[in-house]
């Protein structure tokens, strides 16, 4: 859990995510990231510069009625963090109403509307997600090979329609790190009751990722691609192209 509070502090000081008498809430899925995001902003209240609040929220998509939040829910009272559930009917929107068969990314848009408004509810102005480094270079793998330009999800993000900022604490720590935390930490990972869990284009980047890996003496490609993706802004790819005069 150290290495994933150092690249937490990287990342709040970086970006400036956390001001002093922030409310925070940790979007919980129940799985590994969002679990070890959990504990670790947790801890991180103890050497913060700027003291926050912090809270916890799990939306419930309706997809089984045995997805138990117990285990999380009696993590947050031991740690002292007020945790809320969501009940919600996405899961049965979009797989029994409207049946997708590319599912994530009006999930992602529903789930995040609901956090949001729950939020607004509770009086929390910032909420945290659990994405760690891999999760920041297959969104740009996606963005790369699907749509043909070089994007990935920011570390801070305003939402104007809601007035809601997102921070993304964990951009700098590697998956390997966050697998070994929720271990060391014993802590309790629920499992996805989703469809689609694990056959989505995300996790053919983590494959594809796990290839790029392989060319590579030290076996980390990702510490490249992401070096590439944190100076992507200082530069622009074309201007070194000789040009007429006048053009």
């Amino acid at each position: 859990m150290r290495y994933v509070l150092s690249c937490i502090r990287r990342a709040v000081e970086d970006f400036n995510m956390i001001k002093e008498g922030d409310s925070i809430a940790v979007g919980v899925s129940g799985g590994k990231d969002s679990m070890v995001l959990l504990k670790a902003m947790h801890l991180y209240r103890y050497i913060s510069k700027a003291k926050y609040d912090l809270h916890a929220i799990t939306i419930d998509l309706g997809l089984s009625e045995s997805f138990d939040t117990t285990p999380v829910k009696e993590l947050c009272d031991e740690w002292g963090i007020n945790y809320h559930v969501i009940k919600t009917d996405i899961g049965k929107i979009i797989f029994e109403e409207r049946k997708e068969k590319s599912p994530c990314s009006l999930c992602s848009k529903m789930r995040r509307g609901a956090i949001h408004d729950a939020c607004k509810e509770l009086g929390i102005n910032k909420v945290a997600l659990g994405h760690h480094r891999e999760d920041v270079i297959g969104t740009f793998l996606m963005s790369l090979l699907y749509e043909g330009r070089i994007n990935t999800f920011s570390p801070l993000t305003w939402m104007d329609r809601s007035d809601m900022v997102q921070i993304r604490p964990m951009i700098y720590a590697p998956e390997k790190e966050v697998i070994s935390a929720a271990k060391r930490n014993n802590l309790p990972i629920i499992k996805s009751p989703c469809p689609a869990d694990k056959e989505t284009k995300r996790q053919d980047m983590k494959e594809l990722l796990k290839t790029l890996n392989t060319y590579r003496d030290d076996g980390d490609a990702a510490k490249y691609i992401m070096h590439a993706i944190s100076e992507v802004d200082s530069y622009h790819l074309w201007d070194k192209i000789k040009r007429r005069p006048g053009e």
